[in-house]
């Protein structure tokens, strides 16, 4: 009886221990000041695991109406917060590699891109790289470039008939990668090697999914197939630049939007007619000739592109690191606190969307860029993130701009087109976001005047 009465005494002592703890805790201690993102609801542990691998767009449509601009999903260890829309993204975009950086999140490229390379190296040694491809795409290059652009296309769709049916995902995924192989990769990839780096290019797309962004390296079929094309794709390259080193020889080397592009404007008469009205004004101008300063007068083709872009841009979330603490205001005057540490995202795929930007969001109108609406800017200037923005803007959207223009160009000019299968489908499958099945279409050559 004496044992046990002494259990029961030190059982109470603890009890009381602990409640005591709590009220000092919740009386005495000062509470944390932070104002923290709400947090989505998940499962213990594992958090918003199972909804993130579904599909990062599907669960932000099903979050922003209930937490807003702000908030946060856990997942195992990890708080990934999202800010979503200008109002809240301009830290995003314009703060330095040393608050916010890419380097820890984008680790589930190394993978495709490869080692010491990329996000696999210190930010100077990353910057040092990327001045490979600035020097690339400067204005003086872009406009060396556009001959090839067009003449590649004239070769490619002179091997279509006078009419007839094709895929017009399948033509033009191939025309743009043998053009940007040209362009940016050499002379021998393009002649020799087109078909294989093709496939190879392919594969690497389709080994970055969702699953990749936390476990890079997991042993399923799309990952053995990414890093089996990334060791063939070395391989050629490594082939390439011995010979060129032997021969004391260089060359000036360094999308689905343009199908998307083409699907859109063959379903919208208005702009369809447009396009072409505008193409028959320039050849009044300019005759057959198409160089870099004819392409950028394609004020009307450019702003059908750009909208392309708006409803489908390539990337579902672009992701940083958090090294210090930061703040962010919503539109309704909401602050949020948020902490170091914490992944911030942001989505172009639904950010471009927002009903508060774009008037009627899920439509196809290219005008809502032209000159008196613009509005991509209304409400600042992280409004419109295709091609993301401030210190990490895409360097490549001026080429892939010329490069659509220079295709659809040609198409206008010489086929009278027809969209016979249903309107694409999202394939949002991939990190990397595609058209689904076939965009089959009916051409017919036009007659020369």
């Amino acid at each position: 009886m004496e044992v046990d009465g002494r259990f029961l005494s030190t059982c109470l002592l603890l009890a009381a221990t602990i409640l005591v703890a709590k009220l000092i805790s919740a009386f005495i201690v000062p509470k944390s000041r932070k104002r923290v993102p709400p947090v989505m609801k998940g499962w213990p542990l594992i958090g918003g695991l199972y909804r993130f691998l579904k599909g990062p767009i599907f669960m932000l449509r099903e979050e922003y109406p209930k937490l807003g601009s702000v908030f946060t999903l856990k997942l195992f260890h990890k708080n990934i917060t999202f800010l979503i829309g200008p109002e809240v993204s301009a830290h995003f975009f314009k703060a330095p590699e040393s608050d916010l950086s890419q380097q820890e999140v984008y680790q589930f490229n190394v993978p495709t891109f490869g080692p010491g390379v990329v996000f696999d190296v210190d930010y100077s040694v990353r910057q040092e790289q990327f001045r490979f491809f600035t020097e690339a795409l400067r204005v003086n290059k872009l406009k060396s470039y556009v001959n090839q652009m067009v003449a590649e296309a004239e070769d490619y769709f002179s091997k279509w008939g006078p009419s007839g049916e094709v895929d017009l995902k399948y033509e033009l995924e191939h025309l743009i990668i043998l053009t940007a192989s040209r362009c940016l990769l050499g002379r021998e990839v393009r002649d020799k090697l087109f078909d294989d780096v093709s496939a190879l290019f392919h594969d690497l797309d389709n080994g970055m999914l969702p699953i990749s962004v936390l476990f890079p390296y997991l042993p399923i079929p799309a990952h053995k197939r990414r890093d089996q094309a990334r060791k063939k794709l070395a391989e050629i390259f490594a082939t390439i630049i011995a010979s060129r080193k032997s021969a004391n020889k260089s060359e000036d080397d360094i999308s689905i939007t343009s199908t998307w592009t083409g699907a859109y404007l063959l379903s919208n008469n208005q702009y369809l007619s447009a396009v072409q009205e505008e193409q028959k004004k320039l050849m009044e101008k300019h005759g057959d000739k198409v160089d870099h300063d004819v392409l950028a007068e394609m004020d009307v083709l450019y702003r059908c592109i750009k909208e392309a872009l708006r409803l489908h841009p390539p990337l579902i979330m672009l992701l940083r690191s958090s090294h210090s603490d930061f703040s962010v205001t919503t539109k309704e005057g909401k602050e949020y606190d948020i902490p170091k540490g914490h992944i911030i995202a942001t989505s172009p795929a639904f950010a471009n969307r927002l009903g508060h930007i774009f008037k009627d969001p899920d439509r196809y109108d290219p005008d809502r860029f032209a000159v008196g609406r613009e509005e991509d800017k209304v409400a600042g200037a992280f409004s419109y993130i295709s091609f993301g923005g401030g210190r990490h803007g895409c360097l490549g959207e001026p080429f892939a701009y010329l490069q659509i223009k220079a295709i659809w160009t040609h198409l206008l000019r010489n086929f009278d087109l027809e969209l016979v299968s249903p309107f694409p489908e999202i394939d949002w499958n991939a990190m990397v976001v595609g058209v689904k099945g076939k965009v089959m279409v009916r051409y017919k050559r036009k007659e020369l005047c």
